[in-house]
Order: C-alpha cells, then structure tokens, then sequence
C-alpha cells in the first residue's frame, strides 16, 4: 500500500514525542539541552507548516471538517506562544523546565487528539488518491521548512 499523508505525519508525530522525552530530562546548563531545544522547535514548526497546508487546508474546506480544523490550528498557535516564551526566557532560565513540561504536555495532547480524532474526521473526507498524493507534497514542504528553519 502507498505512503498516505497519515503515514508521514505519524512518522513526525513520533519524532516530537521522542524529542519532548529526551529535552525534559535533559541537564540544565548543558549544550544538549540547547540542542535538543532547537531540533524540538524547528520539528514542530516545520511540521506545523507543512500539516496546515497539506491536511488542515483541505479539511478546512468542507463543512464537517471546519471546527475539527480550527480547533487543531489554535493548539498549534498556542504551541508557539509557548516555544516563544521559552526562547525569550533562555534554557538556563529558573521557569524554563517548567514551561518545557507544559509544552510537552501540550505536544502529547495534541498528538493525541489529532491521531484518535481528526485523523478519522479527515480520513473520511479525503480520497486514498488525496491521502497519497498529499504525502508527497507535505514531504516535500516538510523537508523544506526544516532546511529554511534550519538556517534563521
């Protein structure tokens, strides 16, 4: 069976949830914590774009994806607030690990929700025809947001 959109977001899913693990038992003051920071925000981020444009936007044209959508697109918006307000508060920062849990659990919520319920919304929306030719395009767009996050 062909790689479906599904197949390629889990597949990033799994690589949030990794990096939540590894970065909130991370040592503080320590490079890797930094590191792990910045591979966590630029997944998300590159994700998020590619998601919205390859899932959400087509779901978000039909009626009976319209509140599922809007709802995943503001937990994706309060996900940055909180990458941002952690960036502006520095890894070292006393309140830091605890704004690093609260976006782990964030992450894990969405992840959750997103996977036991707009996945099913979706999926009867969209075609098996759509679901694989949207994998490709949200490949690409993923790959290349991670390189153009990468370098700011």
């Amino acid at each position: 069976m062909p790689d479906t959109l599904y197949d390629a977001l889990r597949e990033s899913h799994e690589t949030q949830r990794s990096l939540c693990r590894k970065l909130l038992k991370s040592k503080v003051h320590t490079r890797e914590r930094q590191d792990l920071f910045t591979q966590l925000r630029i997944e998300l981020a590159a994700h998020a774009a590619a998601e919205e444009r390859y899932l959400y936007m087509p779901i978000l044209l039909s009626d009976a994806g319209l509140s599922s959508s809007r709802h995943a697109l503001s937990e994706h918006h309060d996900i940055d607030e909180l990458i941002e307000g952690m960036q502006s508060l520095g890894v070292s920062h006393r309140g830091w690990l605890a704004k690093a849990r609260k976006l782990s659990e964030k992450v894990h919520h969405h992840l959750r929700e997103e996977e036991t319920k707009f996945f099913q919304v979706s999926g009867k929306l969209l075609t098996q025809a759509q679901k694989v030719g949207l994998a490709k395009q949200y490949r690409a767009d993923y790959a290349r947001m991670q390189a153009v996050l990468a370098e700011r």
